[in-house]
């Protein structure tokens, strides 16, 4: 069993969650030119307080020529068009702080665009003073003219170098050729770069999702990455383990002039918040290199997401080994976040529910997300069961995707238009949406699950209620038990530190109406009839199954993908 307790009882915003990423494009147009807006956001900031929402990670909304869908910056202290203006924005953080909703804005650290005013005047000439504010190379002589400076490959395909045949330099890029590394061992660099978070922290913004965090600092030497052997799609980049070109060890220093930066927008209170990317090798689970970013939680990320989640299968000895190991590298001060889908992965409702039990495996991964310790990140749809689209070559726009279909499916199918009603568009817009909505849109929308009691919708509100009354979901300990697993059960107890007072204390605050310090959850990750692992009884706060309030016999057995909290 696995024990983890916090002492801070009076949880800051980011803490309480759950914060809900919106990949804007895709969330509702309101002006009918098929992209989602700001203004669409601000419109649908009730049902977010509704869902008990407290904080909104917006996607990249800076003006961009669009090589990576906003991940390509030409500009970052603006707003691009397509979104709306700065104003608008302004008025967006207003009403949503209004109704208790932060702001956390995507910041792309490691790269700009290639348009950026700072890297024309990098590549106009040699002596130009921004010339060190990107990565250039000399190529090495080879047998056959002129060859690469190193082995470094690009996400996107193809090899990190792009010739620049003006001044006779390779330059950097770890993505696209059209999104050039920044110098992060230049002093200005990292002066104009904080200068660029400060302006949105003015604005009245509470944090920043970090991109690629990991990536910010290469290898003095430029030396070639060793390779590793895997099956992959036809990218040489996933052959690689990246040794040299991320994750050096100066990467922390400039992470903590990042927080601390935050740290004077915050007081003395945890108001502001970093939650960081760090993407390791192509497939690999590490959850240790995550939480190095995170430290002892007081001076580099407030969270770090790790990604182990996003290769497991659906099985409670998957779930429980993921689980335990993100706690267990975290240090005591350390405070974890969990994630199930985001806008460059398959939506977990398409990678890990198949079959007639679909819906109920997507009721068990809310469940799981739910009543874990940390904050919970939630990715738009997720609430209403939202799958992959299908999207057919003549409609992709993912540059991944072009580049490498079929053997790649891109990232387009996990960014399809929010699902809002069975209108014409799915309510996203009155006119043709940037991407196709998804056919299931008719059975699946916001609207209709509204409407039901006992829909998908529903199941997500009543877990995120209960996790705000519940002092134990919320900040207490997690305890997994360990003898379910052979049986496909998760099991786990969450528990506060109010535990520790005497019986008699604990049954008169109980009885005052006031929630008990111990929950009790389990996960039946089964289409079978399966026991309890706990052999105890209580009182259901909520389930799938069982009807709030009534007993559960400490003998009952589960039914197929039963999901239970009581005391």
């Amino acid at each position: 069993m696995h024990n983890m307790q916090i002492n801070n009882t009076d949880l800051t915003w980011w803490k309480q969650g759950p914060i809900y990423q919106i990949y804007p494009r895709s969330f509702l147009d309101t002006n009918g030119d098929g992209v989602g807006d700001l203004e669409g956001i601000i419109q649908k900031l009730d049902y977010l307080k509704d869902l008990g929402i407290r904080g909104i990670w917006l996607s990249p909304i800076y003006p961009s020529p669009l090589f990576d869908f906003g991940y390509d910056i030409s500009n970052y202290h603006d707003i691009d068009p397509v979104f709306g203006s700065l104003a608008t924005f302004k008025r967006l953080v207003t009403e949503a702080d209004r109704r208790g909703i932060g702001i956390i804005m995507d910041m792309v650290l490691n790269h700009t665009s290639h348009l950026h005013p700072w890297f024309i005047e990098s590549r106009s000439s040699r002596d130009n003073p921004k010339r060190d504010w990107y990565i250039w190379h000399d190529g090495k002589a080879g047998l056959f003219g002129r060859g690469y400076p190193n082995n470094w490959m690009a996400a996107f395909g193809g090899h990190a170098w792009k010739w620049d045949p003006e001044t006779g330099q390779y330059y950097l890029h770890l993505f696209t050729e059209e999104q050039p590394d920044l110098n992060w061992r230049n002093p200005q660099v990292q002066e104009a770069m904080l200068a660029e978070m400060r302006f949105w922290l003015d604005l009245g913004v509470k944090g920043f999702r970090l991109d690629v965090i990991n990536y910010l600092i290469k290898d003095t030497l430029f030396r070639s990455n060793p390779y590793r052997f895997r099956l992959t799609y036809p990218r040489r980049h996933d052959l690689q383990h990246h040794q040299y070109d991320r994750n050096q060890s100066e990467t922390y220093e400039i992470i903590r002039r990042i927080r601390s930066l935050m740290d004077s927008y915050a007081g003395t209170s945890e108001a502001t918040m970093l939650v960081g990317e760090v993407y390791p090798d192509e497939g690999v689970h590490a959850p240790d290199l995550a939480a190095t970013y995170i430290g002892s939680g007081q001076d580099l990320l407030h969270l770090a997401f790790d990604f182990s989640t996003i290769y497991i299968q659906l099985t409670a000895a998957d779930l429980y080994s993921v689980l335990k190991t993100w706690y267990s590298v975290l240090s005591p001060g350390a405070w974890p976040c969990h994630v199930l889908s985001n806008h460059d992965q398959s939506r977990s409702a398409s990678r890990l529910c198949a079959g007639p039990d679909q819906e109920a495996q997507k009721r068990l991964l809310a469940a799981l997300l739910l009543t874990q310790r940390g904050t919970p990140f939630l990715y738009y749809g997720e609430e209403i069961g939202m799958e992959d689209g299908r999207i057919g070559r003549k409609d992709l726009q993912d540059p991944l995707g072009k580049k490498y279909y079929p053997f790649h499916p891109g990232r387009d199918r996990s960014r399809t238009p929010m699902q809002w009603d069975n209108g014409s568009a799915a309510g996203f817009t009155s006119g043709k949406p940037w991407l196709p909505v998804n056919p299931d849109y008719k059975e699946r929308n916001v609207a209709s699950q509204e409407r039901d009691g006992t829909s998908l919708l529903a199941w997500y509100r009543d877990l995120i209620r209960l996790r705000d009354k519940e002092p134990a979901l919320r900040e207490g300990a997690i305890e997994f038990v360990e003898s379910g697993l052979a049986e496909n059960v998760l099991a786990y107890r969450r528990e506060t530190a109010i535990r520790r007072e005497t019986a008699i204390r604990r049954t008169a605050a109980i009885g005052r109406g006031e929630a008990a310090d111990e929950v009790l959850v389990v996960l039946n990750v089964s289409g079978q009839t399966r026991p309890n692992p706990f052999r105890r009884g209580g009182t259901v706060l909520l389930s799938t199954h069982r009807k709030p309030d009534s007993p559960i016999e400490y003998d009952t057995r589960l039914a197929p993908w039963e999901c239970t909290v009581y005391r």
